[in-house]
Formats: C-alpha cells, structure tokens, sequence
C-alpha cells in the first residue's frame, strides 16, 4: 500500500506540474540574428534606392542634353536648308531671269514688272538671311533654344515658298515666251500656194 500512496502522490505532484510547464513553452524568444539581418538588409536597400536616384538624375540630365543638341541641330538644319533655297533663288536670278528679260518676246512695259516682281522675292530672301544672322549671332530677346528653332523653322517655310514662288513666276513667264514664239512662228509663215 506504500508503494499505491507513492505512486497516487508522484501522479498528483505531475498533474499539477504539467499544466504550468506546458505554458511556459509558449512565451515568444527574442532572436538578435534575425533582428541584425533586418537592419543590414535595409541599410543595403538605402543604398540601392541612393544609387537609382542618382541615376535617375543622371538620365535626366543626359535627356535634356540630347534635346539642347537636338534643338541645334534642327536650327543649323533650317539654316542650311535656307541657304540653299536662297542659292537656288540665286541661280534662277542669275540664268533665268536673265533668258526671260533678253527675249524678244517680252514687251518693254512687262521688263519693269518682271523685274520688280523678282526683286522683291531677293529683297526678301536677303532680309532672311539677316534675322536668321541676328538671331544666330545674339540671344534675340533671351529666347530659348526650342522658340529660336521654331523662329528659324518658320524662315525656312518662308524660303520654300520664296522658291515655289519664284520658280511658279519663271515658268509662267516661260509660257508666255514661248506661246508669243509659236504665235510669231504661225503669224509670219510663209505659205506655199
């Protein structure tokens, strides 16, 4: 029966024990590995995030380096483009105006217009070539990049139809010589009868 008593207490002594170690097995541990690992991963994440934002700045930048050159090289495209149109208006003045002005086929009276009417395209075509100087030469009112581009762009237009124009008075005046020549021709032809 001691040995039933023993027993019956050893049984008591654990029932009451139990409950309070199975407790103590849920309270949570603090782990400093894994705390240090979080701070370490967000230092590198900062310096990461640094990186990108200097980069982005650095994009930036070059972008708008590339649209400082792109800008330039639309103006010196408008500006070479416009000498070109003013050699061409050059070379009309100088080969055919002067085949249209030597015809015997253009009327004295019409020499005066035809010379007026391609002297004022030239006029033209000159005072051209000096704002595009002024605005190449000085900061014409301060204005940026884009607008002189813009400003040059618009004498460029100007140029092309300064040449349609004089090419289109060229041909016409062309016509009338010729057409005065045939009606020569038909006029003062001999007939064979």
């Amino acid at each position: 029966m001691k040995n039933k008593i023993r027993l019956l207490v050893f049984a008591a002594i654990l029932i009451f024990l139990l409950p309070g170690s199975a407790a103590a097995q849920g309270m949570p541990v603090y782990d400093n590995t894994n705390f240090i690992s979080l701070a370490k991963s967000l230092i590198e994440s900062a310096k990461q995030t640094s990186n990108l934002l200097k980069t982005v700045n650095f994009l930036k930048q070059q972008k708008e380096n590339l649209e400082k050159v792109n800008n330039v090289v639309k103006q010196l495209k408008a500006v070479r483009e416009i000498g070109r149109n003013n050699h061409r208006l050059i070379n009309v003045m100088r080969d055919e105006l002067r085949d249209i002005l030597n015809s015997p086929y253009i009327k004295a009276d019409e020499i005066d217009r035809v010379s007026k009417s391609f002297n004022t395209i030239v006029e033209n075509s000159l005072e051209t070539m000096d704002f595009i100087d002024q605005i190449l030469s000085s900061d014409y009112l301060k204005m940026s990049d884009a607008d002189r581009a813009k400003m040059l762009k618009e004498k460029e237009q100007q140029s092309k139809e300064m040449v349609s124009d004089i090419t289109i008075k060229t041909k016409r005046y062309q016509d009338i010589i010729s057409f005065r020549k045939m009606q020569d021709k038909i006029n003062n032809r001999e007939t064979s009868l």
